[in-house]
């Protein structure tokens, strides 16, 4: 077999491929080829996450479009969306492209310099996708990417209020005004930034990576807090039911418990059940008045 029939690196368009006399189709459908979005493939040793989608809807991109929104954000710090979502890809009103399937074409005005590109792909800047984040995607998951975007210094909280204030008339300019107040770059993890928002969009006022002291001494960061009710809140993700984890917060809990606070530990389970969260969380606050 000639070395130009060999699996092929990295990510390609399967019509060109086989057009180029690289491969048939009948390896690429035999083959363990990954498709990335419709007609885009990658190698079988690559690991499929968002990004490497992102990369493979870049390849079928118009000129003048380029990937943005959630799916943009990770290149500003914000972790990459769930390898399974489409691929957000900001396209010029006068360019009626539809996209494969996998990808969700956002059809808006977008100017040269609302674009950059990176490792060859067309990429939104930082504070045109601040805006796309904020108005396309759900409250929770725009104030997610956005505390990251800001703790990675790619924008500021003053350069989102500023969006907000001249963006009078443009489209989304009611869910960047909501979103961007909620922003606290302050937040270690996605999750931890959605139970803050869930909270504060319930009319509670945690104090997020408060840090406790106990007869002068520190005790503990906890991801929030309400210091009157000496009551923190814990996000617990994965990595926290790893065996070696496992004992440290459980040693990090008594710790918490002989300087006097009392723990509500989250997992993403009850994320599902807010209602029922918010009822532990307001009777433990409740239990705590005059404490």
């Amino acid at each position: 077999m000639t070395t130009h029939r060999r699996l092929l690196p990295g990510v390609f368009v399967g019509s060109h491929a086989i057009a180029e006399g690289l491969l048939t189709r009948k390896q690429l459908r035999t083959r363990s080829y990954r498709r990335l979005v419709q007609g885009v493939y990658a190698d079988p040793g690559l690991p499929v996450d968002h990004g490497l989608r992102c990369r493979g809807a870049a390849l079928v991109l118009p000129d003048g479009c380029a990937i943005g929104g959630h799916s943009a954000a990770a290149w500003y710090g914000a972790p990459f969306a769930r390898a399974g979502d489409p691929v957000t890809v900001l396209c010029p009103e006068a360019i009626r492209w539809r996209g494969p399937r996998g990808v969700a074409v956002h059809h808006t005005t977008l100017l040269p310099e609302d674009v950059r590109l990176v490792d060859d792909v067309p990429v939104a800047t930082a504070t045109r996708t601040a805006w796309d984040v904020m108005a396309l995607e759900p409250l929770t998951t725009a104030v997610a990417a956005l505390d990251a975007m800001v703790r990675a210094e790619h924008l500021t909280r003053e350069d989102l209020f500023g969006m907000a204030e001249r963006g009078a008339g443009r489209w989304g300019v009611s869910k960047v005004r909501r979103a961007a107040p909620l922003v606290d770059p302050s937040a270690e993890s996605p999750q931890e930034s959605r139970l803050r928002v869930c909270l504060v969009l319930a009319g509670l006022t945690p104090v997020p990576q408060y840090e406790i002291e106990h007869h002068g001494r520190f005790v503990a960061r906890v991801d929030l807090a309400f210091p009157e009710a000496r009551l923190a809140i814990e996000y617990d993700g994965a990595h926290h039911f790893e065996d070696d984890q496992m004992a440290k917060d459980d040693d990090r809990l008594d710790r918490l418990r002989a300087a006097g606070w009392r723990v509500i530990r989250v997992t993403a389970a009850d994320m599902r059940d807010l209602d029922a969260l918010l009822a532990r969380i307001r009777a433990a606050l409740a239990a705590g008045e005059g404490q």
